[in-house]
């Protein structure tokens, strides 16, 4: 194993041999990125080897997630073995270009936004602590989309990511699980107890993919996140059918079960769509317990499947893997003979469960005719669940039919899969202070009465080593050499930062880092769309998930209204803005489409408008992703937080914006709370309403938007050029905005916010032209954003949820 630069490169070309038997001269770039990725692997094969008797067997962590946002792997990798300075060097006088071969690394489509980016910083920091901690997930063979612009709408295409292979990825056929759909179920006593028999079931073949979770500077530590794709049993041609000219139908079978594993989140707005859905829940949670089990028993013996739950936690993230609790139970009682209390006490000590959202359209709910034609087995053992807690809550519940009514899981034709989150699990958290309050007093009120011991709330955090030092190396290297370089390790080190907010030297340094970040990013946008950015100007971010909470049409209202500022006063603005914004819309979500043609028509009416196209700039980055974030947070100067109070369960993008150093401008929502408490009311810049406020109108029937109309003229003038006329040919293709407005009640209270958001942003503006103030406000921002590291929250999750202990880990001191 290479411990130089000399024995690297030696064992890089031998690499390259191996693998392609080509020269360095002969290989393509693909083959060259293939080669160092190979080369890591076999590094961490060795690491595993030497250290595999000095590592406990302790208890298992399994993360049950429908996404795992991991973004590219190479980069993070050499940081976290602390390589990139050596192999940067060793490739360059082999003539090979680093940063060539990290081109060649495609995102990996395996999530859509915060959800699955938390995931994969929970697996990194799993790792550090010196967890046992492994994903389960599913291998999207075309993840969402790959998002174009055209034209200025939203174009999904294929997200072919694997078209070249993800070397990566070990593929383990020897552990494929055999998964049961449909079917009957035929009870029989057996032994004097009733067995339940599944007959004439449709068998999908679940065949593993495993790719390894490094941990930084901790190669003892090198956890699996397990992808399951699904593939079928039998042969893949019916050959009968093929001799018979039926071409279609002789491959019929086996594209229906690969679809399974094709597409992240199918369109469900159809029931074959809805069945797709959940047949893929139920795919990974079957693949993923089967093998959980089947690997305990051969660990432990058959004998200690009674302490289960002492060893084991699985870990639901949100309600798309909530199928793991009558999985669970079917494979104790089923197939391991257990009767049903023992089991049901395993299956709850076992099970924890974290919510991440209050939007009713998010609670997931499965028709019961579905279910029960699709997981016939799996219904009839929600329906005892459901029937034994109704039983037990009459008991303790008798004078209060409220409570009984409002916790039933099967309820109006439909299983509500949360419910059965939050009686199957042993734990309920949200991921917020305020949205663990909102959970417990609204949402899940009647829960809370009868399982208040099993709330708690963990706040969010993210991989402050992925999104700061590997993301940002200019300013690591600045806070390393100021305070040294145990951050990396520990971020509530950050703290010592703040002996630096008087230092104008170090300000002046600080702000030359983010003058260079924004250049990069404006290269990049220039190489890839041929629009030019001003690095001078004030970059206003928001990038996520595209949505009508999430307000990003309250922020193109302002920049309206910057806009009509600027053609009426000569003088009214100062300064130079560009407004950058980023995300996708879900396929069949057309207010959230049309937002995104809103932006651009926008962005092109202020470009050909020479009154204003020198102070304003409006950019839509297409397809988003960890590997544009990683360019964007270092380069933001604002970042924009503006869901309406109430909404927004945590958010994590506000948290890697602040560890960067850009401004906070928000709302009272979600993590947002926790930031201002960090980093004082000063030094963030909050506006609108309250989430009390919020849902104290919404208790009331709302408020009148067309008051906000009448009283505000600017707000009345961005509103009406919604309407018509405002922009060139588009009809009235804005309409569905102005209706979401004016019509339908302004449910998200984007006129109310208006005018404390301009007011807001006006005070930024302001504060920019006065530099030294803004970069200790920035520097702060740095100083007190440890406590959103991931590693934080993970520690927390394991002391309080799954209770276990992380360990003492011995770092890497060189090479």
């Amino acid at each position: 194993m290479f411990t130089d630069k000399e024995s690297f490169k030696q064992a890089y070309l031998m690499k390259l041999i191996e693998g392609e038997g080509i020269t360095a001269d002969e290989a393509t770039p693909w083959d060259k990125f293939v080669a160092l990725v190979m080369l890591l692997k076999e590094k961490m094969s060795y690491y595993r080897a030497i250290n595999k008797n000095s590592i406990s067997q302790g208890k298992q962590i399994y993360y049950f997630s429908m996404e795992f946002l991991i973004g590219k792997l190479l980069h993070n990798y050499l940081v976290n073995f602390k390589i990139e300075n050596l192999v940067r060097e060793g490739l360059l006088e082999l003539g090979i270009n680093l940063d060539e071969l990290l081109e060649q690394e495609s995102d990996p489509g395996l999530g859509n936004g915060g959800l699955g980016r938390l995931a994969a910083c929970f697996l990194d920091s799993m790792a550090f602590l010196g967890i046992d901690g492994h994903g389960n997930g599913i291998r999207y063979k075309y993840g969402l989309f790959e998002q174009k612009i055209v034209s200025g709408n939203q174009v999904e295409i294929a997200d072919n990511w694997l078209k070249n292979g993800f070397p990566w990825e070990i593929r383990k056929p020897d552990k494929a699980v055999i998964v049961k759909f449909k079917g009957t179920v035929r009870p029989e006593l057996k032994d004097g107890r009733v067995v339940f028999n599944h007959e004439n079931y449709e068998p999908v073949l679940a065949v593993p993919y495993d790719v390894p979770i490094m941990s930084y500077n901790n190669p003892s530590y090198i956890n699996n996140l397990r992808l399951w794709s699904a593939e079928t049993i039998c042969s893949e041609l019916d050959l009968a059918c093929f001799n018979r000219g039926e071409f279609n139908q002789a491959t019929s079978f086996k594209s229906e079960v690969e679809a399974i594993s094709y597409i992240l989140y199918p369109d469900d707005s159809s029931r074959a769509g809805r069945e797709l859905r959940l047949k893929q829940e139920y795919f990974f949670v079957a693949a993923g317990l089967g093998t959980i089990v089947r690997s305990y028993k051969k660990k432990n013996g058959l004998s200690s499947l009674h302490d289960f739950s002492r060893r084991v936690s699985v870990h639901i993230n949100d309600t798309h893997p909530v199928l793991c609790i009558p999985e669970l139970m079917r494979i104790l009682i089923d197939e391991e003979g257990m009767g049903w209390d023992e089991a049901w006490n395993i299956t709850v000590n076992t099970m924890s469960f974290t919510n991440h959202t209050i939007m009713p359209e998010a609670m997931e709910k499965w028709p019961i005719d579905m279910v029960k034609t699709l997981l016939p087995r799996i219904f009839m053992i929600i329906e005892e669940i459901d029937r034994r807690f109704k039983e037990d809550l009459v008991e303790r519940f008798m004078d209060d039919e409220e409570v009984v009514s409002n916790t039933h899981i099967l309820k109006d034709g439909y299983i509500l899969m949360a419910n059965l989150a939050i009686i199957g699990s042993s734990s309920v958290n949200g991921v917020a202070q305020l949205h663990t309050k909102i959970l417990k007093n609204e949402v899940f009120k009647d829960y809370f009465r009868v399982f208040g011991y099993k709330f708690n709330n963990k706040t969010n955090g993210v991989n402050h080593r992925r999104f700061l030092l590997a993301a940002n190396p200019k300013l690591s290297h600045l806070i390393s050499e100021a305070i040294g370089p145990n951050w990396k390790e520990d971020a509530g080190e950050l703290k010592k930062l703040q002996a630096f907010k008087e230092d104008q030297s170090f300000l002046e340094q600080l702000a030359k880092v983010k003058y260079e970040n924004k250049c990069r990013l404006a290269d990049r946008v220039n190489s890839n769309y041929g629009i030019i950015l001003d690095p001078e100007s004030i970059f206003d971010v928001q990038v996520k998930r595209i949505h009508a909470y999430k307000r990003q049409l309250l922020n193109v209202l302002k920049i309206m209204h910057l806009y009509n500022k600027g053609v009426n006063e000569p003088q009214g603005l100062s300064g130079s803005q560009t407004f950058i914004f980023g995300g996708k819309a879900a396929p069949g979500y057309h207010y959230a489409k049309t937002i995104i043609k809103l932006i651009n028509c926008l962005s092109k009416k202020i470009e050909q408008d020479s009154r204003v196209c020198q102070n304003l700039k409006v950019v839509f980055l297409e397809n988003f992703n960890v590997s544009q974030g990683e360019l964007i947070y270092p380069a933001a100067d604002i970042s924009e937080q503006i869901s309406t109070a109430s909404k927004e369960a945590s958010g994590t993008g506000n948290m890697k914006f602040m560890m960067n150093g850009a401004l906070t401008l928000g709302t009272l929502d979600g993590a947002n709370v926790e930031i201002k408490e960090a980093v004082g009311e000063e030094n963030i810049f909050i506006f609108g309403l309250t989430a009390e406020q919020v849902l104290d109108y919404t208790r009331n029937g709302g408020y009148k938007p067309w008051d906000e109309y009448h009283e505000h003229s600017d707000i009345r003038r961005c509103v009406d050029q919604l309407n018509a006329g405002f922009f060139d040919n588009m009809g009235d293709e804005f309409r569905t905005l102005y209706d979401s407005l004016m019509i339908y009640n302004d449910e998200f209270f984007i006129l109310k916010d208006f005018p404390s958001y301009i007011q807001t942003h006006d005070k930024l503006q302001s504060l920019y032209l006065s530099q030294k103030d803004w970069n200790k406000i920035s520097l702060l921002n740095i100083a007190n954003s440890g406590v959103f590291s991931s590693d934080r929250t993970i520690r927390e999750y394991a002391d309080w949820i799954w209770k276990i202990r992380y360990r003492t880990i011995n770092r890497i001191s060189s090479t």
